[in-house]
């Protein structure tokens, strides 16, 4: 048995993983076609390289099928509630640096709050007959940090595609996206709350609380924790 790895499987968030494992002796290496998901891993023995979608690592880390893994703290705060039960994080990486936040439309001057948000919510219920509508991807995130900002007539919708577009095709009132420059919210005339940061998330590496790990794969983690605190 080896130890199995996780790394986002194409992009720059796969290449970046493999430079910064590189600068510490350990080379990952993709195998094969770009449709087959292989790879190989040098610098260290035991230990096998298992190629996934950013999204899928924090399920197969929950679920003890990987024992470390590579993906944002995004996503494993919204996949895994309680995660901290699930998960240790091992290393921030340094890359992959996105906040998720609160935007609205920046013609709104009367909204630069959450609770000039609730107030607004409020009156556009009572004017519309249905609550104020926010295109996202992270529905448990979002859904707490309102519900504990004390926003109360909200709904969140689905977003899969441009979720900054939604307020422009009326599909959406407001947004609860990533960002890491503002670039495009501000090319479709969205601002973000003052108070309106949900999450900071980065590049993590991740290691499984709940797998099962033989003598020889806990020295291999071991191992592998060492040289990244020596290259430090």
């Amino acid at each position: 048995m080896s130890l199995k790895l996780g790394v986002p499987s194409k992009g720059r968030l796969m290449e970046k993983t493999f430079s910064w494992f590189e600068k510490r002796g350990v080379t990952l290496t993709r195998t094969g076609s770009d449709r087959e998901y292989s790879g190989k891993v040098e610098g260290i023995d035991d230990v096998s390289l298992v190629l996934l979608s950013a999204g899928e690592i924090p399920r197969e880390l929950a679920a003890g099928r990987i024992h470390m893994g590579v993906t944002g703290t995004d996503l494993v705060h919204e996949k895994l509630p309680r995660w901290e039960q699930q998960l240790e994080e091992i290393a921030q990486l340094g890359f992959g640096q996105a906040d998720l936040i609160i935007a609205v439309p920046a013609c709104w001057v009367d909204v630069e709050t959450l609770d000039d948000l609730d107030a607004a919510a409020a009156a556009f219920r009572d004017a519309h007959g249905h609550r104020m509508r926010f295109a996202t991807k992270y529905h448990r995130l979002v859904r707490e940090f309102l519900t504990e900002s004390g926003v109360a007539d909200f709904a969140l919708v689905d977003s899969q595609g441009a979720t900054e577009g939604t307020v422009k095709n009326e599909t959406a009132e407001g947004i609860a996206d990533i960002t890491s420059t503002g670039e495009t919210l501000r090319a479709n005339h969205l601002k973000i709350l003052s108070d309106g940061l949900i999450l900071r998330s980065q590049a993590t590496l991740w290691r499984s609380r709940v797998a099962n790990y033989s003598p020889a794969e806990k020295a291999t983690l071991n191992a592998l924790i060492e040289k990244f605190d020596s290259a430090r």
